[in-house]
Parts: structure tokens; C-alpha cells; sequence
């Protein structure tokens, strides 16, 4: 509650928010025994909106108009009262006098809060001030308020509480409605696009038996009915290469897609993408449409290709490059995988310059390549580009280069150091991709549990033929982060995924009921507890007190992009300047509950690079075994220690 009542203060602090709204209940109240409750109101007619005024205000001067929405301000409310109204296209101001109108219906208006819903008649004149304004003849209430919306001054700025009641932070910041306007529009033109050019929208299932067409752990649930385990779809590329065996040869879907995994200000559980594919075309021909979708509806929406985003300048202007991955890293590494042929040598000459290689990776060339892609050149791609011919280990789903058969046509774009889109020359051989999935399954089978599952269906329909074919997908709720400016997704998704609050404390009011039973206390079983012996050498206290152990808050935390065991922590630890540290504990926790704790570190370990990243000390865990079951915790704090508190 005490976040509610910070977030929902009324224009008058001096009265309490429970007052405001007992006032509020008191009106309505009255309203119903007087035999106007607004709440039976089932329609008003508007004939314009608050834009339209503005924009049309000269033809439109002298004549009568009605007009509906929200009052957001109140000012007079003597014999004259001036008033903001806001509509969805923008707002207007009110003119109301108590000589134009009905008296009692005026004495009623003055009652009227801030927040209430109203349907207004009147003409549009300009006041002596020169305003554009709607004289009021009625004023009607539609709707009562009975929360006061947050105050002008302080208003609805918690970033957290916006995202929980988006619709609060949709009616008192407007110019998040922007965001959201250009999302339409932007999936308006991409469906605009792609039906020119012939393609059919379609849809395909949610549930699935099989969680394929993409490297990501699904969301599970159960059919009762059938009694059997489902999948939320994590990518619709299989039942849509489906069509494309079936002759439909143009299809694509702009549809929701579920991955089980971390949040972070570019993923979000549930997001959209579109995914297209077309017959007798390749990954060359994807690539155009991507450029085409991106630059057309910069210059037509917004009127220019130069946006910026992330504190970069990006400049959209058509002509992006296209740089093969060997190449890329050859630029951006100093390493020519296009001199290297030998696997070991691959992997030593990625070693080399500081990259690590997926724990349940095959050590090849190709994944030795992508490795020093991913941890090395990424970070440097912030104008658009094309990066094309990905390593075959990493592309489970594409053809083949003619050229060289350890890579792909594939390609993935990126704009300021995200990954936009993906897309390939499809493998249409059955038998090859039967030979990719057993891989995908192996590697499944040494822990890395994101990897492809075997879809035998999917191989029965392109045993019956599929043609050359080009596929496409991509994030919409990126390109909107782009085309808005957004640094974080959840500003382009109306309701991003929260962690529920907890419940709010129960009142100490009394209630007849029948005493609850005794809460039991947890019984903790340690019998079966393996402790290793403790050392038998001592250390003296000077080399022990050159640890520097420091109590640190969990400002951030996400599974690490091609790691089962790592998670990455971003923490305060009392210096002013985040400190990243990298823990192999995924296997025990989820990044989402360990937010907001207080842990301990030591701080003064030489930072040691994992996976590209460099990790600035380590988190303490106590460990001990059961049934030479390795059992861990991460050693929590009382929220009360402050970071940087330091550990003697």
C-alpha cells in the first residue's frame, strides 16, 4: 500500500488518500439515490476529438460538437469553470458557465473530480485569451473515478509501478502512448509489405508436442484431457516450413512466442515476432525484404533514416553491409578462421584471444568461430549490417554453403549491438537435417538443454519435398525499441511480465471466524548430511585478512547466452560503480528470485574472463553433499546490511 499511496496522490496533499476516496464513494453515492448513477450509462456519441478541434479549429468555430473523456485538470468553479479534457487523440480545454447551462446540472459539474469520465455537447469558440475551447451547454458523467490519479508534479514516475498499472501511466504520461502508436504502425506496414509481395497470413499452433524451431527452454504445461505434457511454442518456423511442403509458397505469422528464460532489458517471456518464408528464394532474398521492412517504414512514419537509439546515431539509409562471420571476426578479432582448418587449432587460436567455448559445445572450427563472434565482435555492430555464412553447429535448420560445407547461408542483422533478425536458406535435404538433429539430440543429452528436439514429423514432410526456400524471423518488440528509442523492452510492451507483489499485511480487525490451525514448524532433516573434513592447515591471520568480503545487493541477474551453469549478477557493492560477477549456481536458482537480496562477495579476486565476460570476483555459496548429491546455497544477508558493509 505504501507504494499505492506514493503513486496516488491527489493535486491536494493535504488531505489524506483515504479521505479522497471516501469523498469520491460519498459522490457516487449520492449521484445513484439521486437517480443518476453513471455507471448505467451504456453510450455517449462523440462527433470529434480533442485533435481534430485543433487541427480543423477554423471551419469548425461557431458549430456544435459533442466530445468524450477524461478530466484532467479543474480551474474557477465559481460562476465560470475551465477544465482539461482529455481524449485518446490528445486534450481540450472546457469552458463552462453556469448561465449557459443548467443550473443544477452546473452545481453538479462543480462536484465533478479530476480522474471522471464525461460526455460534453457544446460549440467550438476561442476565448478572450485565445484558446481553443469547447463551450459546454451539457455535461454528463459516464464514469466516476474513485481512485485520484497521481498529481501533476510528482505523478506516476516509478518505473516498476508504470509497468504494474499501465493503464494509470497510459492516462497521466501521454507520451507513452507514442510507443505504442508506432508499434501498430509498424506491424500495420510489415503486414502491408509482405501482402504486396503475395505472401499469406496465417496462423499455427501455441501448444505443442515438440518445442522446436529455435535454441530455447520452453514453457511446459499439461492437457487434461489428453493427460499429456505440452509445450508453449517457442519459434513457428516448423509448422510454417509445413506450408511451404503443402504449396502454400509465400506464408508468414506475426504471432506470440513463450521462451522459459532470463529478463533482461531486451527479453521479455512472452514477445512477438514475425516469421515469413518463401519458396524458390534464399537467405540473399530474406535479406532484401529485411532492409526493405525497416528503411520503408522509417521514411514513411517517421520521415528519416537517422534515429537514435541507445546513445548511438543509427543511420537506416538503404545499402546496409554484408559481412560474412569469417570476416567479421578477422576485422574485429585479428583471428582468419579462413586460414584455420584443423579443429584444435581452432579452438586453441580462440583460447588465445580470450574466448571460451560453450561448456556443452563440441570443440570444432565452427564453434570456435561463433564463439569469438559472440564474445568478441557483436559489441562492435552498431550500424545496421549483415552478418552472414554462420558454422553449420550453430544453424541446425540451413543449407549448406555450396562454397564451404562447415558453414551456412545464413544471416542475422544487427543494429546497435542487437540481434534484429535471423534468417536462412532453408535445408530442405531430409536426411541431412535428420543428421543435424541427432547432433542437436547428443548435445541435449550432455546437459545443454536449449538445443533442437527431434521433430519426426517435421522430417516426414521433407521426405515428401520441399523446394529451395528462404525464411526470415523477426523480434518486433526490438524494432519497435529502435523506432522509439526504448532502452528497454518493457517500455514497448503494454503488460511486460512481473513478479507479483506480495500481498498486502492484513488489518487487525477482528473477524468471527475459527482459529486457524498452529502453523508447523519446518522440520530440517540434517542426518543425512556429508561435511568434507575441515583443513588441517592454518593460515595466518594477515594472508586471511587480505580477502576483502563485502556484502553486495542484486541489482540485476540473467542466465548467461549459451551457458546451462552461469549467471550473471550485476551488484552494488557500495563503490557507486556496478560490479559483474559470474556464479555457476542456474542449476539451483532462477535469476528472477535472487533480484533484491543481499549477498556476500569477495571483491578483490583479479577479474577472470567466463565466456567473454569478465567477471570481478566471486559469491559466496556454502556447499555440502547428501547421497553424494552436491546441494548448494547462495550465502544470503539480513536486508539491513548495507552494500559494501565489509565481513571480518
Amino acid at each position: 500500500m505504501e507504494q499505492e499511496n506514493r503513486n496516488q496522490q491527489n493535486a491536494a496533499p493535504q488531505v489524506s488518500l483515504g479521505d479522497q476516496i471516501k469523498v469520491r464513494r460519498e459522490k457516487l453515492a449520492q449521484l445513484q439515490a439521486e437517480g443518476m448513477d453513471p455507471f448505467a450509462i451504456t453510450r455517449f456519441v462523440s462527433t470529434t476529438t480533442a485533435q481534430e478541434i485543433k487541427e480543423h479549429f477554423d471551419e469548425m468555430e461557431g458549430k456544435p460538437v459533442s466530445i468524450a473523456g477524461r478530466l484532467m485538470s479543474k480551474r474557477g468553479m465559481g460562476k465560470v469553470s475551465f477544465c482539461d479534457l482529455q481524449d485518446k487523440t490528445g486534450r481540450i480545454q472546457l469552458y463552462a458557465r453556469k448561465d449557459e447551462m443548467d443550473e443544477a446540472e452546473y452545481n453538479r459539474f462543480k462536484k465533478y473530480d479530476i480522474g471522471d469520465i464525461v460526455g460534453v455537447e457544446g460549440e467550438i469558440f476561442r476565448t478572450q485569451r485565445g484558446e481553443m475551447s469547447v463551450r459546454a451547454k451539457t455535461i454528463t458523467l459516464l464514469s466516476k473515478s474513485l481512485l485520484p490519479l497521481p498529481e501533476k508534479f510528482h505523478g506516476l514516475t516509478d518505473k516498476e509501478t508504470r509497468y504494474r498499472q499501465r493503464y494509470v501511466d497510459l492516462i497521466v504520461n501521454p507520451e507513452v502512448k507514442r510507443n505504442f502508436i508506432i508499434r501498430s504502425q509498424f506491424i500495420k506496414h510489415l503486414r502491408d509489405y509482405l501482402d504486396n509481395m503475395g505472401y499469406i497470413e496465417v496462423e499455427t499452433p501455441v501448444l505443442n508436442t515438440i518445442a522446436g524451431g529455435a535454441a530455447a527452454r520452453p514453457f511446459i504445461t499439461h492437457h487434461n484431457t489428453l493427460d499429456i505434457d505440452m509445450y508453449m511454442r517457442i519459434a513457428t518456423e516448423l509448422p510454417l516450413k509445413r506450408l511451404i511442403v503443402g504449396g502454400m509458397d509465400r506464408v508468414y505469422e506475426v504471432g506470440r512466442i513463450f521462451r522459459n528464460e532470463g529478463m533482461d532489458p531486451k527479453h521479455n517471456p512472452e514477445f512477438t515476432t514475425v516469421e515469413l518464408y518463401q519458396a524458390y528464394a534464399d537467405f540473399h532474398d530474406m535479406m532484401d525484404i529485411a532492409e526493405g521492412v525497416y528503411t520503408t517504414f522509417a521514411q514513411k512514419y517517421l520521415g528519416t533514416y537517422e534515429l537514435n537509439w541507445m546513445g548511438e546515431t543509427i543511420d537506416l539509409t538503404p545499402g546496409w553491409p554484408r559481412l560474412t562471420m569469417v570476416d567479421a571476426v578477422k576485422q574485429y578479432v585479428g583471428v582468419d578462421f579462413g586460414a584455420i582448418t584443423d579443429d584444435a587449432e581452432a579452438v586453441a587460436a580462440a583460447k588465445a584471444v580470450g574466448v571460451e567455448l560453450a561448456d556443452a559445445a563440441e570443440k570444432t572450427w565452427g564453434n570456435a568461430l561463433y564463439a569469438c563472434f559472440d564474445q568478441k565482435v557483436e559489441e562492435h555492430l552498431v550500424q545496421p549490417t549483415f552478418i552472414t555464412m554462420y558454422p553449420v553447429e550453430v544453424s541446425p535448420l540451413t543449407k549448406r554453403s555450396p562454397e564451404d560445407p562447415r558453414l551456412t547461408e545464413r544471416f542475422e542483422f544487427f543494429i546497435c549491438r542487437s540481434e534484429m533478425g535471423n534468417a536462412y536458406s532453408e535445408l530442405n535435404d531430409p536426411i541431412d537435417q535428420r543428421e543435424r538433429f541427432m547432433k542437436q539430440v547428443e548435445q541435449r543429452e550432455r546437459g545443454d538443454d536449449e538445443t533442437e528436439m527431434l521433430d519426426e514429423d517435421f522430417l516426414t514432410a521433407l521426405e515428401y519435398g520441399m523446394p529451395p526456400t528462404g525464411g526470415m524471423g523477426m523480434g518486433i518488440d526490438r524494432a519497435v525499441m529502435l523506432f522509439t528509442g526504448a532502452d528497454t523492452i518493457r517500455d514497448v510492451i503494454l503488460f511486460p511480465t512481473m513478479k507479483p507483489l506480495d500481498l498486502p499485511k492484513k488489518d487487525n480487525t477482528k473477524v468471527d471466524v475459527a482459529p486457524a490451525e498452529a502453523k508447523k514448524e519446518e522440520v530440517i532433516d540434517f542426518s543425512k548430511v556429508e561435511i568434507e573434513p575441515l583443513f588441517k592447515d592454518f593460515v595466518d591471520f594477515e594472508t586471511f585478512s587480505k580477502s576483502d568480503f563485502r556484502a553486495v545487493k542484486v541489482k540485476s541477474c540473467e542466465a548467461v547466452k549459451k551457458s546451462k551453469k552461469l549467471l550473471k549478477f550485476v551488484l552494488d557493492d557500495g563503490t557507486g560503480t556496478d560490479r559483474i560477477i559470474l556464479s555457476g549456481i542456474h542449476e539451483y536458482y532462477e535469476p528472477e528470485e535472487l533480484v533484491g537480496k543481499t549477498c556476500v562477495a569477495i571483491t578483490n579476486l583479479p577479474p577472470r574472463p567466463m565466456m567473454g565476460i569478465a567477471s570481478e570476483g566471486m559469491l559466496i555459496s556454502a556447499v555440502h553433499h547428501e547421497n553424494g548429491e552436491e546441494k548448494l546455497h547462495l550465502l544470503m544477508l539480513d536486508p539491513h546490511i548495507p552494500a559494501g558493509a565489509k565481513m571480518y
